[in-house]
């Protein structure tokens, strides 16, 4: 008997010291409110006919390489010659710029939108999806039933298109809802690039028609992936790109040997050591606006929808580096496009903090979810920013204060957060302060789900937060104000101490970044030793296979 009891002690001690898993299913019950999601840019584009697909994020390696052999050495050597030819020997660039746009372009050409940001071509989203929104808006049971769910209504758009001209599309869609259901008021759910359509709406028509409203890995303030690198902010950090193939291995994106990461790793260490640095050479100098612009006008920034993702303090630099300065002949080219960027830029992401207020003082219910413990893009001046791949978690967050990856928020400015009453919004792994978020009671912080995945966990708690009679805090739910995600279960856990370093790499600034000479050599000599190690284990598990 005493056994058995001392066993079950010991099963309660374990069970009351264990971390508390919140329910690994996460049901979204329906309500009274009709919902309305809206996500980013991940549907497809097809032709006019909907029969062809001409773009999607998901596919896009397939299409960089759908081109035949032949086609390919073709545009590679009308990009190289100019660059060779005129470029290095002559110091004259402009032949490069114009063969680099011109065969990247027609990679992207069907995609693209003309001069003026307009869709020249009548391309689209797909027939089904269009046909989907119909039926939606149909008259149904959802009239009388009265009870909806977060699938009911799910507001597809060209995500291209200039974010003011969505904002149209998506109050008409608002207006037929309530007129369907019969409900005075609709709430949001938004994602990604929806954000800023939502931001769009809000600053175009007000809130009267938005009972609740939540943003999860919002844009809307900007998004660092596309602000930087087309503002003079593009940077080659190798350390960087290392942990962000760490993180696509880690995610299931690709796999790859950790002799390759290694190898890597030691190719940014010799360059270290030998004074070499990329971004400050005299050819990245010469070839920085140029090749920007190039590249900006031959892929993704005819676009209106991405200009909306350009900061506020980016915003100049980046039409310097796409157009050129005032009065050159791409800015008289594509005046329109510019037109269109400069009004969102003006109304919608310069007024962000009047736009947030007024959520706040109308009312609206307001949840949001900031993700992290993931690599931002390696090619963002922000690229050490804890973030969650795309944006960084201020952003995000609507401007909760974080860290870098690689030093947390100092034992200094905790220690006064702390005395100031504001040490419960400081994250278990002293990475983020929520207490500077406009929604700081409502915003919740979840490390281990990359901005491309949308879990249950987190539709379930923005859903609630929306379709509630009241505004609903951290305080009201079970789960914490930071949170760690378990992609394997698909299970959350309050994030403590002991459970908050998830990430698949380990930033040392002292390796990465050493400032002495001796510094530079002893992290040379530690990769090294790392790369011998790797590079046996490489060859065993060969001979072994």
């Amino acid at each position: 008997m005493k056994k058995i009891v001392s066993l079950l002690l010991v099963l309660t001690m374990l069970f009351t010291l264990a971390v508390p898993a919140f329910a690994a299913t996460y049901p979204v019950a329906g309500g009274t409110i009709p919902v309305i999601t809206i996500y980013g840019d991940g549907e497809a584009i097809y032709d006019a006919k909907k029969e062809k697909k001409l773009f999607q994020f998901s596919e896009m390696l397939n299409m960089l390489g759908g081109s035949e052999e032949g086609a390919l050495g073709e545009a590679t050597i009308n990009i190289l010659t100019p660059f060779l030819l005129e470029g290095i020997v002559s110091d004259n660039w402009d032949n490069y710029y114009d063969a680099l746009e011109k065969e990247i372009g027609e990679i992207f050409a069907e995609a693209r939108y003309d001069e003026n940001g307009e869709n020249w071509n009548g391309s689209g989203l797909s027939q089904l999806t269009v046909d989907v929104t119909k039926a939606q808006l149909g008259r149904d049971a959802k009239v009388s039933r009265g009870y909806y769910s977060y699938e009911d209504y799910h507001f597809f758009y060209d995500w291209r298109q200039d974010p003011m001209k969505t904002a149209d599309e998506f109050h008409e869609y608002v207006e037929t809802v309530k007129k369907v259901t019969g409900s005075e008021k609709v709430s949001i759910i938004a994602r990604c690039l929806g954000t800023s359509v939502v931001m769009a709406y809000l600053s175009k028509y007000g809130n009267d028609s938005i009972h609740g409203i939540s943003f999860n890995g919002s844009v809307a303030a900007g998004g660092e992936i596309i602000s930087e690198p087309i503002s003079g902010k593009f940077v080659i950090d190798v350390n960087a790109i290392n942990r962000m193939i760490s993180d696509f291995e880690a995610i299931g994106w690709f796999g790859l040997d950790s002799f390759i990461t290694s190898s890597i790793d030691l190719a940014a260490k010799t360059l270290a050591v030998s004074g070499f640095e990329f971004n400050e050479t005299e050819i990245y100098g010469k070839l920085v606006q140029g090749v920007t612009s190039a590249l900006a006008l031959s892929t993704f920034f005819t676009w209106p929808g991405y200009w909306a993702l350009v900061t506020e303090e980016d915003f100049d630099d980046a039409l310097y580096y796409v157009f050129g300065e005032e009065g050159s002949e791409k800015r008289v080219k594509y005046a329109n496009l510019i037109s269109k960027a400069e009004n969102y830029h003006n109304n919608v992401m310069c007024e962000m903090d009047n736009i947030l207020q007024s959520i706040k003082d109308d009312g609206l219910k307001v949840g949001v979810i900031a993700k992290y413990g993931f690599q931002l893009a390696a090619i963002a001046e922000s690229r050490d920013l804890v973030a969650d791949q795309f944006a960084s978690v201020n952003k995000a967050s609507f401007g909760a204060t974080t860290s870098t990856v690689y030093e947390p928020l100092s034992e200094e400015y905790i220690a006064a957060r702390v005395a100031q009453g504001k040490g419960k919004y400081i994250s278990p792994d002293k990475s983020i302060d929520a207490s500077t978020c406009f929604f700081p009671d409502s915003t919740w912080f979840t490390k281990g789900i990359t901005h491309s995945k949308w879990t249950e966990f987190e539709t379930s708690v923005l859903f609630r937060v929306v379709t509630a009679d009241t505004q609903l805090e951290i305080d009201d739910f079970d789960y914490t104000q930071f949170v760690v995600y378990d992609n394997e279960t698909e299970t959350a856990y309050p994030m403590t101490e002991e459970n908050c370093h998830t990430e698949s790499w380990e930033a040392n600034k002292n390796l990465d970044r050493p400032e002495s000479e001796t510094g530079k050599y002893f992290s040379w000599l530690y990769s090294f030793i790392g790369w011998i190690v790797k590079f046996f284990e490489f060859i065993r598990e060969k001979l072994a296979a």
